[in-house]
């Protein structure tokens, strides 16, 4: 038998050790669910192509490269409002980044990352109608918001009690009935309605009607006590601000005629 010479037993080694390192991490990390919506113009949408684009998007590619995954090792999820806890308390995705805003209500189920943004609820109507200039207006008119949504809940409770409100399964269902002439506005964040009504396609067909009505703060939702990955999360955010990346993405996915306000402060933690 021919012994091999020291030099090629080195190489081999080498070798293998790098291929079985580079196959270990691949193993570890693999893809990273993160879960987005796919209908929200300016903060989640998948486009035609299967691309997905917006602010929630970029957040979470941002997040996920501060993680040590690159984009093609992203795998984006649907996500509605009213499953969001469900899915990261089933592991379906490791992180939620869709629009979610913080409140107490979710925080019993599900811990949150930030904010990261600060939105105001609003209501989207057809650009001609003036009917309605304030909150209590609602009481005589038909609201169309998405099942699970703060929304909804939010004008029913505090604002509108005599309002008839019919919840479907997303916002782009709402914008049909709206546009149908089924209901007499949409309710939701403003950015979320700001990203409608400058769709290509939606232009001059609505407005906003520029009432804040409550304060919105998105939050990165993820599965109760991982506060590790809470930490991770919190720091990638706080770089993403510091560096310019998160004013860069506000000004791309809501353009230049949206008034945003500066990165909220990241929740004190213990």
């Amino acid at each position: 038998m021919k012994v091999p010479q020291a030099g090629a037993v080195a190489a081999v080694i080498a070798i293998a050790l790098t291929t079985s390192g580079c196959l270990g991490e691949e193993e570890v990390k693999g893809k990273l669910a993160i879960g987005i919506k796919f209908d929200q113009p300016g903060i989640g949408m998948r486009e035609p192509d299967g691309t997905f684009s917006g602010f929630d998007v970029d957040v979470a590619t941002y997040v996920a490269k501060q993680l040590g995954y690159a984009p093609d090792r992203i795998e984006f999820k649907q996500v509605y409002s009213n499953d969001r806890e469900l899915l990261l308390q089933y592991n379906e995705v490791e992180f939620v980044a869709a629009s979610y805003s913080i409140s107490d209500k979710r925080k019993e189920k599900v811990d949150f990352a930030g904010p990261y943004f600060l939105a105001h609820q609003d209501l989207l109507v057809r650009a001609n109608d003036t009917s309605i200039t304030k909150a209590e207006d609602l009481n005589t008119k038909k609201l169309c918001s998405v099942s699970g949504s703060t929304s909804a809940e939010n004008v029913k409770n505090r604002l509108a009690p005599k309002a008839s409100v019919l919840e479907l399964g997303g916002y782009s269902e709402c914008l049909v009935a709206l546009q149908d002439g089924l209901v007499d506005a949409l309710t939701t964040d403003n950015s979320i309605l700001a990203g409608y009504a400058a769709r290509k396609g939606n232009e001059n067909k609505f407005r906003l009607t520029g009432l804040a009505m409550s304060n919105e703060n998105y939050g990165i939702g993820l599965k109760k006590g991982d506060t590790e990955l809470r930490d991770k999360i919190n720091a990638a955010l706080k770089k993403m601000v510091a560096d310019g990346s998160w004013e860069q993405a506000v000004k791309k996915n809501f353009g230049p005629d949206y008034k945003y306000e500066a990165a909220p402060p990241l929740a004190a933690t213990n």
